[in-house]
């Protein structure tokens, strides 16, 4: 019962952001910006007792994804702009994510050897 209220609680909200995107694109852009789906997973590893430690890992996980999705963002949005197929242009920013994931890698191991 509990992972069907998850899944409702979160399919709502991914549909209230969308309803507001097509009424007001760039404000639907905005509230889907907002860290929602980090903020209800955060509140529901805590609601099912997961130790304050995971919660502050879970969030540095994000932290760290955050500079790879800006990439995959700004990619998309270039592309979409160029009229390249949505198609294209999920396949180029999702690319560009795993490349930016793997560059932060080598960044951190190289930073680490320096240290």
């Amino acid at each position: 019962m509990y992972v069907i209220m998850k899944i409702l609680i979160s399919a709502g909200v991914i549909a209230a952001v969308t309803e507001i995107a097509k009424r007001f694109p760039s404000f639907g852009g905005i509230v889907a910006a907002l860290p929602l789906v980090s903020l209800l997973s955060i509140i529901w590893l805590y609601v099912q007792g997961e130790p304050t430690k995971t919660l502050s890992k879970f969030a540095l996980g994000v932290l760290w994804g955050f500079p790879a999705t800006a990439v995959l963002l700004a990619i998309v949005y270039i592309s979409l702009k160029h009229s390249f197929s949505l198609i294209t242009c999920l396949g180029l920013g999702i690319s560009g994510w795993l490349g930016c994931i793997l560059l932060q890698e080598v960044a951190v191991k190289f930073i680490k050897t320096i240290i």
